[in-house]
């Protein structure tokens, strides 16, 4: 699977060691920077994360910033992308599950890196189940371009 990874400088230390943590779980993986812990402006990387994973360039996308909620709000703009910050293990199962979440977003201030490590790797290992969830992300896709209810 191709991975997008990219964080602000809250999130740099974290995404390094995720970017070899996914590599060792036999994903190809693209930096998107940011380069170091200089600051950045979060909204750059990740609109390029969420654009190229909307795109069909990458499978996932990994994003992160201090909470992930800011990460989250900018891929939740570019259609195409079902972000989910996740905090545990069953909110990125769940997000792949009923979602087909294609975006992962994490706070680097707000968990460790096991758990965070743990929680990508359920985000990549997980698959949509597809039935009724999948009427749902369509009304999703339905809404983006304007015909949803």
């Amino acid at each position: 699977m191709r991975v997008a990874i990219g964080s602000d400088h809250a999130g740099f230390e974290m995404k390094e060691s995720l970017k070899e943590y996914v590599k060792s779980l036999g994903h190809e993986v693209e930096d998107f920077g940011a380069p170091s812990s200089d600051p950045v402006d979060y909204p750059d990387i990740g609109y390029r994360v969420a654009k190229d994973v909307a795109s069909g360039q990458f499978e996932r996308g990994v994003l992160i910033c201090g909470t992930g909620i800011g990460m989250s709000i900018v891929a939740n703009k570019v259609p195409g992308v079902r972000a989910a910050l996740a905090g545990d293990v069953e909110s990125a199962r769940l997000a792949r599950e009923h979602n087909d979440a294609n975006v992962l977003t994490l706070g680097a201030r707000l968990i460790r890196l096991e758990l965070a490590r743990e929680i990508v790797r359920i985000f990549l290992e997980t698959g949509f189940a597809g039935g009724r969830h999948a009427r749902r992300v369509e009304k999703i896709a339905l809404g983006e371009a304007g015909k949803g209810k």
